[in-house]
């Protein structure tokens, strides 16, 4: 029992290379039936003049299928093992045709400009919305299958090789990250959406607290710095107390008035932040260190090996069941990603606009090493392996052209016998 080939579906594999058996029978099979009918006629031309009409039309037919069946067969191997010139030429060009299909491969499907086009035509984000809001409406062994190859995946490879992987090109990519004019931006549009009130009421709660706990605290600072008159009249507590209703009442009029002098002030600081974090650079420099500092710092790092271990284990059970994944919040929240994904105008030219430059970008990076990987594993493949597999895909075409060049010459030979005996 021959060894099938596990790079095809067997079933396809099969089909068609017997329906190009069958063919091929068929071709040859009119061949000796054009041998046959050229014999009869060749002994019966005496009897009636019928018979030269059917003899020229068999012997044309028998020389049109013979030509054929040479053109044919010189395409995959040499006609009866005799090396004619220029004949065998799938086997003996394989390394050019292999060379010329991955280049083809690459001039046609491969270059950035043409993948860039093609990529306009899809709709990425609109895809995956459709699939989070409607999963049950995909194809289900689709689904299942690309479920087990993600699970297959992510528990074959190497778990802390693959973490550290991640946690470093995350950590990498923070540190390549600008972050003092995100901040920056981020305050400006805080303070233009009135974001930033809640923070300052924060403070002023912050500040009070703060006081109340503290009240001793200040009653002995002034008690330490007053003289002996002033705690022989107990000046000192009215001081005290008078420095501390007084900070009191001023907590409590910027708690409550929005246009408060201070608040005023504080929202000055907002504004000279947000505005040094995006253009002054000793700012920007310290945000820089004060962000390398955290993440050198090991609770980042025990941070980063937490978030990487929950996201797996989420993966992982996403990937082995999707039915389940798709339920309760964490299905509500994919939902409405979905949702989000097909209503948001924005969002879905944003994730496109992602998708398509990633994947130009792959193939600029990886494109040539693609041709590289067609091309050798043509040459990689023996002359026979080549020969079958190009002669399997194309046999009933070139089944058919034998028999159509056996028909074709019969007619073209019965054409010349008629034109001859009637003039």
């Amino acid at each position: 029992m021959t060894e099938h080939d596990p790079s095809r579906p067997i079933s396809r594999f099969n089909s068609t290379e017997d329906r190009g058996r069958a063919m091929r029978r068929t071709a040859t099979a009119m061949l000796f039936l054009m041998a046959g009918i050229f014999v009869l006629a060749h002994n019966m031309e005496d009897a009636h003049p019928a018979w030269g009409f059917v003899r020229a039309f068999a012997e044309a037919g028998l020389v049109g299928g013979l030509a054929d069946w040479f053109a044919v067969t010189a395409l995959f191997r040499h006609p009866m093992g005799i090396p004619i010139p220029h004949t065998a030429i799938v086997p003996r060009k394989k390394d050019q045709i292999g060379e010329q299909l991955a280049w083809f491969l690459r001039d046609n499907f491969l270059t950035p400009a043409v993948v860039a086009r093609r990529m306009k035509r899809f709709d990425v984000a609109g895809a995956i919305g459709n699939f989070l809001t409607n999963p049950e409406g995909g194809s289900g062994r689709m689904r299942e299958g690309a479920s087990k190859l993600i699970a297959m995946i992510l528990e074959n490879l190497d778990d802390e090789r693959l973490g550290g992987t991640t946690k470093t090109m995350i950590a990498n990519r923070l540190r390549e990250l600008d972050v003092a004019p995100l901040l920056g931006q981020s305050m400006v549009a805080a303070m233009r959406e009135d974001r930033h009130v809640p923070v300052v009421d924060g403070l002023v709660r912050w500040a009070a607290n703060i006081l109340d706990s503290n009240e001793e605290i200040v009653r002995a600072m002034v008690y330490e710095r007053a003289n002996n008159f002033m705690r022989w009249l107990a000046i000192d507590d009215r001081l005290s107390d008078a420095i501390i209703n007084g900070l009191r009442r001023l907590l409590v009029q910027m708690e409550g008035d929005p246009h408060h002098p201070l608040r005023d002030q504080a929202n000055e600081g907002f504004v000279r932040l947000a505005f040094d974090l995006q253009h002054d650079d000793e700012t920007r420099a310290r945000v820089e260190q004060f962000k390398l500092e955290m993440i050198d710092n090991p609770a980042v790092t025990e941070w980063l090996d937490g978030l990487w271990e929950q996201a797996r284990e989420a993966l992982l059970r996403a990937a082995r069941d999707p039915d389940r994944a798709m339920e309760g919040r964490f299905g509500e929240a994919l939902q409405e990603l979905g949702r989000t994904l097909q209503d948001d105008p924005e969002i879905r030219r944003a994730i496109n606009s992602f998708a398509r430059r990633a994947t130009v970008g792959a193939v600029a990076d990886y494109g040539d090493s693609i041709v590289r990987l067609v091309s050798e594993t043509v040459k990689s493949w023996d002359a026979k392996t080549i020969t079958d597999r190009v002669e399997n895909a194309v046999s009933r075409d070139l089944q058919y052209i034998r028999m159509n060049g056996t028909l074709v010459g019969g007619l073209v030979g019965l054409t010349i016998h008629t034109i001859i005996v009637i003039f």
